[in-house]
C-alpha cells in the first residue's frame, strides 16, 4: 500500500485559487486524472488532472515541458492519451512520479506556473469521456447491510445465503453501455412477471433503481494463470470512481435464476468522470475488521496489512432532483448518506479474490464495489432498501414520493473524505437521468 508522502501536507496551497477554498472536490492534495476536451469542439480527447474548477490538460504540460523528472515525464507521455489504460499499466511508481511532479509544478510560488497557466481549462467548457478503455466489468456485493437487507425481502429467516461471508461474491457486467456523469438513458423494457404470476409479458420496467457503488479500476494487469497474494494486490489497482449500477428490479426478479442478473443490468451504468487514485485517499485508511463470531477469512484473502489499513473512510450521498424539482427550482432532496467504511470486504481482497482461479486482468478493467449500505435503515444505497421493496413509499423534501425511480429523474451520488487537519478529497459528480421507454 502507499504512505503518506509530502502531496498529502494539509498546509499545501496551490496558485489556482479555486483549488484552496476548503469545499472544494480537487483540492491540489487530491489531482485525479479524467479525459476530457472543451464542450462543443471537435479536439482530440486527452488526459487531464482536476485542480479546483479547473483541468489541467496534461497534453499542454508535454508542450511546456514543465516535467522534467524522466520516470515523470514517460508517465507524463502516456496519461495524455486518448484513454489512460497505458498510464494505468505502468504501475504505482509512475502513478506516484507523475502526481508528486504535478502537485510540485501546482504549488503555490512554484516555478512552473509561468508555463502552465495557459494549461488550464475550465470545467464548466470541459466534455468529458469515460476515462478508459473497460474491457471487463465486474460487480461486487461487498455491503453486507445491503445483502442483509435484500435478503430479508426474499428469505426472511435465512438473507444471507453460506458463501457471502467465505468470498467476495460477483457477477460479470456489461462494459458497452458504462457512460460519464450526464448520462441520459431510456427506461428498460424486458420481461416481467406479475406477483404470483408465472406467465410474464413484455414491456417497460416499472420498477427502476439506482445503487450506490464505488468502482475501482485496474491499472497493472495479470496474465493468466497466476494468482495475486494480497501484500500485493492493491498494487494493481489505479483508483476510485463513483458508480451506479441501475438496475431494473422487476426485470431482475423474472431472469436471475439460475445465472443472476443480465438484462436488468445491462442497459445503463454510470460513473464519474475523474479517477481519485488510492494514492490521493491514503490519509483516509482504517483498520479493516470482522466480527469475532463471523469466519475469517481465508489466508488467501487476508494480511496484516488488510487489517490494519485495508478500508477507507468514504462518505457517500445519494441525491434525487424530479421533474417538478426542476421546475420549480427547488433543489435536489437527500436519499440516503452513508460510508465505505462498512464494507465487508475490501479492494485488496476483491482484487485477490478476482484472481485466485488464474483469471487475468487488463489495465482499465473496473470493479463495483455493489451498493454501498450502512447498518441503519436510513442509510440503504437503493430504493429497494429504503422503501422495503416498494411497499413504504419515501417522501422527498417537497412532498413528492418514491418506491421506485420515475420517468424524468435525476440521480446524483456525491462522496468524500473529511476530517479535522486533513485536507478534504471529492469525487466530483455521479449524475444520470432516466428518459421515458421508447
Amino acid at each position: 500500500m502507499a504512505a503518506l508522502n509530502e502531496t498529502h501536507d494539509p498546509a499545501l496551497k496551490s496558485w489556482v485559487d479555486s483549488a484552496n477554498t476548503g469545499d472544494t472536490d480537487f483540492p491540489i492534495q487530491n489531482l485525479p486524472f479524467g479525459v476530457f476536451r472543451r464542450a462543443g469542439s471537435d479536439e482530440p480527447f486527452r488526459g487531464g488532472v482536476a485542480i479546483g474548477d479547473q483541468i489541467l490538460d496534461l497534453a499542454a504540460v508535454r508542450v511546456a515541458r514543465a516535467i522534467r523528472s524522466t520516470v515523470a515525464a514517460n508517465a507524463l507521455r502516456a496519461a495524455s492519451g486518448a484513454t489512460l489504460n497505458a498510464f494505468m499499466a505502468m504501475g504505482p511508481q509512475a502513478w506516484s512520479a507523475l502526481r508528486l511532479a504535478l502537485s510540485r509544478a501546482l504549488r503555490d510560488g512554484a516555478p512552473a506556473q509561468a508555463k502552465l497557466a495557459g494549461a488550464l481549462v475550465a470545467q464548466r467548457d470541459a466534455e468529458m469521456a469515460v476515462p478508459a478503455s473497460i474491457g471487463d466489468f465486474t460487480d461486487f456485493y461487498t455491503s453486507i447491510y445491503h445483502a442483509t437487507a435484500v435478503g430479508k425481502l426474499f428469505r426472511p429467516d435465512n438473507p444471507l445465503l453460506p458463501n457471502y461471508k467465505w468470498l467476495p461474491i460477483a457477477y460479470h457486467g456489461r462494459a458497452s453501455s458504462i457512460a460519464t456523469s450526464g448520462q441520459r438513458f431510456h427506461r428498460p423494457k424486458g420481461q416481467t412477471t406479475p406477483p404470483g404470476g408465472n406467465t410474464p409479458s413484455y414491456g417497460p420496467c416499472k420498477r427502476l433503481d439506482y445503487e450506490l457503488e464505488l468502482g475501482a479500476f485496474v491499472g497493472v494487469g495479470t496474465t493468466m494463470g497466476t494468482t495475486v497474494a494480497m501484500e500485493s494486490a492493491e498494487q494493481h489497482l489505479f483508483g476510485v470512481v463513483l458508480l451506479n449500477d441501475w438496475s431494473a428490479r422487476d426485470i431482475q426478479a423474472w431472469e436471475y435464476q439460475p445465472l443472476g442478473p443480465f438484462l436488468a443490468k445491462s442497459f445503463a451504468t454510470t460513473i464519474s468522470p475523474w479517477i481519485v487514485t488510492l494514492e490521493a485517499l491514503e490519509p483516509y485508511r482504517a483498520a479493516w475488521t470482522r466480527p469475532a463470531d463471523d469466519p475469517q477469512p481465508l489466508p488467501h484473502l487476508d494480511s496484516t496489512d488488510n487489517r490494519s489499513r485495508g478500508a477507507i473512510d468514504i462518505g457517500l450521498e445519494v441525491w434525487l432532483e424530479s421533474e417538478r424539482m426542476r421546475r420549480e427550482n427547488s433543489g435536489p432532496a437527500l436519499l440516503s448518506r452513508s460510508n465505505f467504511r462498512d464494507s465487508y470486504w475490501t479492494w485488496a481482497q476483491m482484487m485477490a479474490h478476482h484472481a485466485s482461479n488464474g483469471c487475468n486482468l487488463a489495465p482499465g478493467d473496473l470493479f463495483g464495489s455493489g451498493t454501498q449500505s450502512g447498518p441503519r435503515p436510513e442509510e440503504g444505497g437503493a430504493l429497494l432498501e429504503l422503501s422495503k421493496g416498494g411497499k413504504e413509499p419515501v417522501t422527498l423534501a417537497n412532498g413528492e414520493t418514491r418506491t421506485f425511480v420515475e420517468d424524468g429523474d435525476t440521480i446524483t451520488f456525491r462522496a468524500s473524505c473529511t476530517a479535522e487537519g486533513r485536507a478534504r478529497i471529492g469525487f466530483g459528480a455521479c449524475s444520470g437521468t432516466v428518459l421515458p421507454a421508447t
